[in-house]
């Protein structure tokens, strides 16, 4: 096990205003008073992450104030950070030396009620690697952990594991659920009752007929009390022309839609496309889509965000909520097209990967997003106080060399701090990066009005 302590690297950015180009494309956006964030600090020079494993960041308040997050390193090395609010430390550790340099391999995070942590790791859909668990021998420390659980229960099929994505119910006397990309391909769960003991792995969502064989992606939120979420897609844009966006939440043992009809039990088997709520049509809308966040917000209701893809060179984010009564879709802003930076003379191997847009889980009126500006990414700051029909917006970055991209908000964050976090730095395929983890300083509160909860 390695561990580091090192002080914050400085790297400062400057919060600026922004409106957009394409009016006619976007709902209105105004220009907020002038506001400054703190300046950005690097965690690390050498991490990424995909944005299907989740939480990457948990803030937790016990004896210490900290956010830990988790990447994984250019070489395959599973680590996390803890972020400490007072003293501006950071320390690092490393749980697993050169597992897969893929960026499909970053773990995600779970803060027991102990204080103990819990990180989840995976390969990147390898049949040898299984899921594993690494506990915190001690409440809010990360200097030592004890051996891994190794969880081999997994659905049939050589697909491995990927993509880990731990919730736990309080009103479930504590229960784990652990969903993950299993080896059909599917969405995957497990659940457990100690975070040592798993159950068999099920199968959560299954197409029917034609699309037995798809592999939808998923976004998961919970209420850390009796609730979760997921938001899903028909598949993967690059095989489906139609990849649709779907919605379900779970309470009281079973599936239901969003206004409260229940679809089935968990134990009832894989829940069908056909069964949920359709949230985005891409054969009716013209344009394929990919999900990209999923929050409840504080009055109970689903938010998520998404990016369409009309073209390859073009894609678009999108703001959906539950009003109470059906789905409100707002489309944002254009997002440009993808980011990683293609070798000349070489065709992009995946052009639909955007920037990046996630909500705030706290307060899903709040949106970070990733879009170019003069041919390069940079991560901005977006508010609504109508469900977005209109929005004020800022720059986060500005005036970078290198791209900023794939935003993610810590879970649990302070109200007064952004919990943001965002990779930075030259990104050519999710084997090749070289990416720094970035976030802003924690111990600065920052002065943004809060908007209204959708």
């Amino acid at each position: 096990m390695l561990i580091m302590r090192t002080p914050w690297s400085w790297l400062c950015v400057c919060v600026l205003s922004s409106a957009f180009a394409q009016a006619q494309l976007s709902p209105p956006v105004t220009r907020p008073a002038a506001c400054r964030l703190p300046a950005a600090r690097r965690v690390t020079p050498d991490g990424a992450w995909c944005w299907f494993a989740d939480p990457r960041a948990v803030y937790h308040a016990g004896r210490h104030r900290r956010t830990y997050v988790g990447w994984v390193t250019s070489s395959g090395d599973i680590r996390i950070g803890a972020l400490d609010h007072d003293t501006g430390e950071i320390e690092t550790a490393t749980l697993h030396e050169k597992l897969n340099a893929d960026d499909h391999a970053a773990p995600a995070i779970l803060i027991r009620p102990d204080g103990r942590l819990m990180v989840f790791y995976t390969g990147h859909s390898h049949a040898n690697i299984p899921m594993r668990v690494a506990i915190s021998e001690k409440p809010e420390d990360i200097s030592a952990w004890r051996p891994p659980i190794e969880i081999r229960s997994n659905t049939p099929g050589n697909r491995g594991y990927c993509y880990p994505n731990p919730v736990q119910l309080s009103a479930e006397s504590n229960r784990i659920y652990l969903f993950w990309r299993g080896g059909n391909w599917k969405p995957t769960y497990a659940t457990s009752a100690d975070g040592i003991h798993w159950s068999p792995a099920r199968t959560l969502i299954a197409g029917r007929g034609r699309q037995a064989d798809n592999r939808p992606y998923c976004k998961y939120a919970a209420n850390s009390r009796d609730r979760f979420d997921v938001a899903f897609t028909t598949g993967h844009p690059r095989n489906e022309p139609h990849n649709s966006i779907y919605y379900a939440s779970y309470h009281d043992g079973a599936l239901y839609r969003a206004d409260g009809t229940r679809i089935q039990t968990l134990a009832d088997g894989p829940l069908a496309f056909a069964d949920a709520d359709l949230v985005y049509d891409a054969a009716e809308r013209g344009a394929r889509a990919w999900i990209w966040d999923i929050a409840i917000a504080p009055d109970g209701r689903p938010v998520l965000v998404y990016s369409t893809l009309p073209t390859e060179s073009r894609h678009l984010y999108h703001y959906a909520r539950w009003n109470g009564r059906r789905w409100i879709d707002h489309q944002m802003c254009t997002a440009g097209g993808w980011f990683p930076q293609t070798p000349a003379g070489r065709r992009e191997r995946e052009p639909h990967y955007s920037g990046g847009v996630v909500l705030d889980p706290r307060n899903p009126a709040v949106v970070y997003l990733s879009r170019p500006h003069g041919g390069v990414f940079e991560i901005e700051r977006w508010t609504t106080n109508d469900g977005g029909a209109t929005w004020s917006s800022q720059q986060i970055t500005d005036n970078s060399r290198v791209h900023n991209v794939r935003p993610v908000v810590a879970r649990f964050h302070p109200p007064d701090q952004p919990g943001l976090f965002w990779m930075r730095g030259r990104y050519v395929h999710y084997t090749k990066f070289h990416t720094a983890i970035m976030t802003i300083d924690p111990r600065v509160p920052t002065t943004h009005p809060s908007p209204a909860s959708p």
